[in-house]
């Protein structure tokens, strides 16, 4: 049984990879996986939720150069390495946008940076100030490949860690639509019954209320916050996955094998955990992938209705929020941006998603 198994799943897997789109949309799902895990490693902006603001370079187009004017603060940080990996820097320094600078007499003398044409104001810093009066190490020439937002920060920094929120989000909510969705599944599947009326009876009230509107409702029981989203998102989702495991246990509990191991006196809880469900992982894989899809596109809806991830915490669809009146401002990237990356990333889940029911050939 177990040689069986390996083939079947080899020959899955050999399927799977023949798959051009499904093979490379988990590329990209894997990519951009690892992009919001390490996301301040790659962000030009490694502060904590890449929230540097410089209002006087606010909306600038893509390919923008300014040079920066980094002032010591003279705070020293405990941060380990570990807590700037994953959550950023916590930068007390003063950046300071500047046209142009000169040094006399150990003062340090710049103009500040101003847009549309305005002379900036001219200010004076003294050297003593930086670490050896040596102020060199401090200006730099800033590139922002995506520009900047309407508050003046690094918008490729807010892109790369704003991953992190639609990416895990669909790792936590699928988890607990698999928890909640599998018992409530197992039990009406297996039992029916009185226990599949009642079952059913719940996941229909479930089901009859827009999926937005429970999540909204969960969210304000349990508060604004990142993890209330998740967890909002997550409870909203089980019914789907309660109805193919309630259909596909009604199914299996008729073949042979579970007929085999009642009359060897297993118990139910062994019968569903170690003889059905296994065969039936199947379809679970699929409505799974569909599910991170659809867990992203809701997460975006309530970052967009303000009652997701709060500021200053990078969220695609906060950031569609922001700016989508800049469409008709002339500065359509803004929003447009974020809009795609959400496209990618929904399409690239719904392509494996397609790939492996191709893959395992699940009839739902």
């Amino acid at each position: 049984m177990g040689n069986q198994s390996n083939s079947l799943t080899r020959l899955a897997l050999q399927k799977f990879k023949k798959n051009f789109w499904g093979v490379f949309s988990f590329a990209i799902i894997a990519s951009i996986g690892l992009i919001s895990i390490f996301a301040y490693m790659f962000a030009p902006d490694a502060s904590k939720n890449a929230n540097q603001m410089h209002l006087s370079i606010h909306s600038k187009s893509p390919g923008f150069k300014v040079q920066m004017l980094t002032i010591p603060s003279g705070i020293e940080s405990d941060q380990n390495f570990i807590s700037k990996l994953f959550f950023g820097t916590e930068n007390t320094d003063t950046e300071i946008p500047i046209e142009s600078y000169q040094v006399n007499d150990n003062v340090l003398t710049y103009i500040a940076y101003a847009s549309d044409g305005l002379k900036g104001l001219e200010k004076q810093v003294e050297l003593n100030q930086f670490p050896n009066s040596d102020y060199k190490p401090f200006i730099e020439d800033r590139d922002f490949v995506f520009g900047t937002d309407k508050y003046g920060r690094d918008y490729l920094s807010r892109i790369l860690i704003g991953s992190r929120i639609s990416f895990f989000i669909g790792f936590v909510a699928v988890f607990i639509s698999l928890i909640v969705g599998l018992l409530m599944g197992s039990l009406a599947g297996y039992y029916g019954g009185k226990v599949d009326a009642a079952i059913m009876w719940i996941i229909n009230v479930t089901w009859s209320i827009p999926t937005l509107l429970l999540v909204i409702a969960i969210t304000l029981a349990l508060g604004k916050g990142f993890w209330q989203v998740f967890i909002a998102v997550g409870l909203t989702m089980w019914v789907e996955v309660a109805r193919v495991v309630r259909g596909q246990i009604i199914s299996a509990k008729e073949m042979q094998y579970v007929t085999a191991a009642k009359a060897l006196g297993y118990n139910d809880y062994r019968v569903i955990t170690k003889h059905i469900l296994p065969n039936i992982f199947g379809p679970l894989i699929v409505i799974s992938a569909a599910n991170f899809a659809a867990a992203i596109l809701i997460e975006s809806g309530l970052s967009f209705l303000g009652i997701g991830a709060q500021p200053p915490m990078a969220s695609w669809g906060a950031m569609i929020k922001d700016h989508y009146n800049y469409i008709i401002l002339g500065k359509p990237y803004l929003a447009l941006i974020p809009g795609i990356c959400i496209m990618f990333l929904v399409m690239a889940f719904m392509l494996v998603g397609n790939a492996l029911r191709d893959a395992l050939d699940v009839k739902t």
